[in-house]
């Protein structure tokens, strides 16, 4: 069966997000009182975590309480900063993963309207993912695979983690997310080639 995933915009893009001195720097201003600082860390990290989130638990609303809740944690935490040596960004990954799962167990998610995804300031912001039925095709596959598969494949090939940061923010090791990863393409492959001529792919047979 041909892979359908890298013509859905799912490419290798580890380490996408930014330098953490710039975020370690942010942290400490905020926590020195500099209101301005807080304002950076939403522009900085709100869009990711709101995407992640969105992706994660296919509603909008729900996205944006999680994106709230996890910038608050981060203030609350700016202070006495201790991150067991992961990033900021990965801190936060973390966060709102347990957030979403959590929701995800309680079942406090409502399907949404597929429409594209959320605006990112990744760079190039996976373009081709984001318009139309392409889109909405991989949003419904990916909200179709176990939530930890699913939290795998977003943190790698929507969000550009690597595999060793995913395994930081999932607490997993870097085997176990490569297991995740494998299968969880394996899904998403299933679920999409049914619909390949529909959203007009070429057979690569």
């Amino acid at each position: 069966m041909p892979d359908v995933l890298p013509d859905l915009g799912l490419p290798d893009r580890p380490n996408a997000h930014r330098p953490e001195p710039q975020d370690l720097a942010l942290l400490a201003e905020y926590a020195a009182g500099n209101r301005d600082a807080a304002r950076q860390i939403s522009q900085r990290f709100a869009p990711r975590i709101f995407a992640y989130a969105t992706r994660m638990l296919n509603d909008r609303v729900a996205a944006e309480d999680v994106t709230q809740d996890a910038l608050l944690r981060l203030w609350q935490a700016a202070p006495a900063w201790h991150s067991d040596g992961a990033p900021v960004m990965a801190w936060l990954y973390r966060v709102a993963s347990n957030l979403c799962l959590d929701r995800l167990r309680r079942g406090k998610t409502v399907p949404l309207d597929l429409g594209p995804d959320p605006a990112c300031d990744a760079p190039g912001a996976y373009a081709g993912l984001l318009q139309g039925e392409r889109a909405a095709a991989l949003q419904l596959a990916l909200a179709q695979l176990p939530a930890r598969q699913r939290q795998a494949v977003v943190l790698r090939h929507l969000e550009g983690l690597g595999n060793a940061s995913i395994a930081q923010v999932m607490e997993l090791s870097v085997e176990a997310v490569e297991s995740l990863l494998a299968r969880g393409k394996r899904a998403l492959s299933d679920h999409l080639y049914g619909q390949r001529e529909n959203l007009g792919f070429q057979d690569d047979r």
